[in-house]
């Protein structure tokens, strides 16, 4: 998806930057060289993303003008709730759900677009006070939370790990809406997601609550 449209707008002042919030070493690696994206990717360890910029899930993005002011603060990225309702054994999901999905990430490349050649012009594009009243809450709890998830990685990079994965535990109990912290405590990524029975139980657990926070934008469902 963002491959391709890097290269669609290829020459319009327009530029990718993937974050993979990964901590644990080389988790990433892999897929960003499978991928073999020609946009700069990073691999954001300390969970800096988070901290900036209100990240908590994956794919979240953020829309950046050339004055580096948001456009756009951190939402999901075209992502939809369609595989809560996917057959767990086929993976398969109705059409009706597909289509949902389908129809989402498509709404968001064609804002993404629309954005990029009428600029400040266009729709999609939230005014400065607009864009403020977006962002999300910094709260106290996440703050603690986020100095937790650091003394973790510290411990896990200095070979205690058992210490380190109890602050990372005690930094997703503190903060339970980042599930990037989720992932990084319970030690995988979301390429093994669908098939972990913690995850689904977690996904279960939210009932009505969305994994995905809807997003401020026309067309998304």
């Amino acid at each position: 998806m963002w491959q391709a449209l890097y290269e669609e707008l290829a020459g319009q002042n327009f530029i990718v930057i993937a974050v993979a919030m990964d901590s644990r070493e080389g988790d990433a690696v892999p897929w960003i060289e499978a991928a073999k994206p020609t946009y700069p990717t990073l691999i954001d360890r300390e969970h800096l993303m988070a901290e900036l910029f209100g990240v908590v899930n994956v794919p979240q993005a953020i829309w950046i003008d050339e004055a580096g002011r948001i456009v756009r603060p951190a939402e999901a990225a075209g992502a939809y709730e369609g595989f809560r309702k996917m057959n767990r054994a086929t993976r398969e999901m109705p059409d009706e759900v597909a289509r949902l999905t389908t129809d989402a990430r498509a709404t968001y490349v064609d804002a993404v677009k629309d954005w990029v050649r009428r600029g400040p012009e266009s729709v999609h594009a939230l005014p400065a006070e607009s864009a403020r009243a977006h962002l999300p809450a910094f709260t106290e709890d996440m703050a603690t939370a986020q100095a937790m998830f650091k003394l973790g990685q510290f411990l896990l990079r200095h070979g205690e790990k058992e210490e380190g994965n109890r602050w990372l535990g005690e930094a997703s109990r503190r903060h339970p809406d980042s599930w990037c912290i989720w992932r990084q405590s319970a030690g995988i990524n979301d390429t093994g997601l669908a098939a972990l029975p913690e995850f689904w139980e977690r996904v279960d657990a939210l009932g009505e609550k969305r994994y995905y926070l809807p997003v401020d934008m026309k067309g998304m469902p």
